[in-house]
């Protein structure tokens, strides 16, 4: 993590000169992070996903255990008696991949294909930025985290196949991705990294065919301002999340895994300890548990990711796994 006195004092500095409340609120909470981080990356304050057995790994991410098991009886892959939940490592995505993929797990890191759609992949494991993006004014990282050379496949998605129109990669592309590769190669693990429900809450905007609404984009600004309500903010997570799971629905039936679980980075607060979003070393529950519900997914072939396999930047770009028996 980025510990610079120096540079703390300076932002404190640069916050008060545009507003004292800011600067002292954002000033003890990156002081907080310093201490946070540096206890709870040499003791675990929730579960390693590879302390589990899984083989293949669905990440949600931000999403909240009882929202899985709002929108279950949808979905003929869930039970929302049976969605377990744990604690995770991680209160915001880089803490998480920070404290998950470690030095420590390093053997079996080497044998996952990690398809991500989370921009922090590069900023975590190719530039090697420890959580918080902000300087803290005390302590040290404790557990070392691995580069992307470390894992059996790394491939960041959020680089290849971003939407200009909404900023992210949409689940279809991520699902795309995730049944070539099943297909072409035979990692021992794979995880397979969704941004939904994360904001933005753009289903909406796609199917009435417009530009997403500020509110839609960012919308806790808009809910300090009471211009919108959490009622209204919950349905429209909640619609994002029907979105990835109708994806990650495709993704069971076109790819082969005895045991998948579909779990996520961390939740999201609704007005819990009046906070919304998601904070690096917020210890709420609803955003520190997290949903366990396991299924299983068979190949059934009825689906071919063509937009995937002919673009540019698939198949060569690949590089096999510790353990692929085939090229690609």
């Amino acid at each position: 993590m980025p510990i610079d006195f120096a540079r703390w004092t300076e932002e404190f500095r640069a916050n008060w000169a545009d507003s004292p409340k800011r600067a002292v609120l954002e000033g003890a909470y990156y002081a907080y992070l310093g201490g946070w981080l540096t206890v709870s990356s040499r003791y675990d304050v929730g579960t390693n996903v590879y302390d589990r057995e899984w083989d293949l790994l669905i990440v949600l991410d931000a999403c909240r255990v009882d929202a899985l098991q709002a929108v279950a009886p949808e979905y003929d892959f869930l039970d929302a008696a049976s969605i377990g939940s744990m604690w995770s490592l991680g209160s915001a995505s880089a803490e998480w991949m920070c404290k998950t993929f470690t030095t420590d797990y390093r053997e079996e890191i080497g044998e996952t294909c990690y398809l991500s759609a989370n921009p922090y992949v590069t900023k975590t494991f190719v530039d090697g930025v420890y959580a918080p993006p902000k300087a803290a004014p005390i302590g040290s990282a404790g557990k070392g985290v691995v580069d992307a050379d470390d894992f059996g496949e790394l491939r960041n998605l959020y680089q290849e196949r971003r939407s200009d129109r909404f900023g992210i990669v949409t689940p279809e592309d991520l699902t795309d991705a995730a049944i070539y590769a099943g297909r072409v190669m035979d990692a021992e693990r794979t995880i397979v990294h969704y941004m939904q429900p994360h904001t933005p809450y753009f289903t909406a905007a796609l199917r009435e065919d417009r530009e997403l609404a500020a509110a839609e984009h960012k919308p806790w600004s808009a809910l300090r301002r009471g211009e919108i309500d959490y009622r209204t903010v919950w349905s429209w997570y909640l619609d994002t999340l029907r979105y990835a799971l109708d994806s990650v629905e495709v993704l069971l039936g076109n790819t082969d895994a005895e045991e998948v679980v579909i779990t996520a980075d961390h939740g999201e607060a609704f007005g819990e300890w009046r906070a919304h979003n998601h904070l690096t070393g917020f210890p709420h529950p609803a955003v520190k548990r997290v949903p366990w519900a396991v299924t299983s997914a068979v190949d059934a072939g009825g689906y071919e990711p063509t937009n995937y396999r002919h673009s540019a930047t698939s198949e060569a770009s690949f590089r096999s796994c510790s353990r692929a028996r085939r090229s690609y």
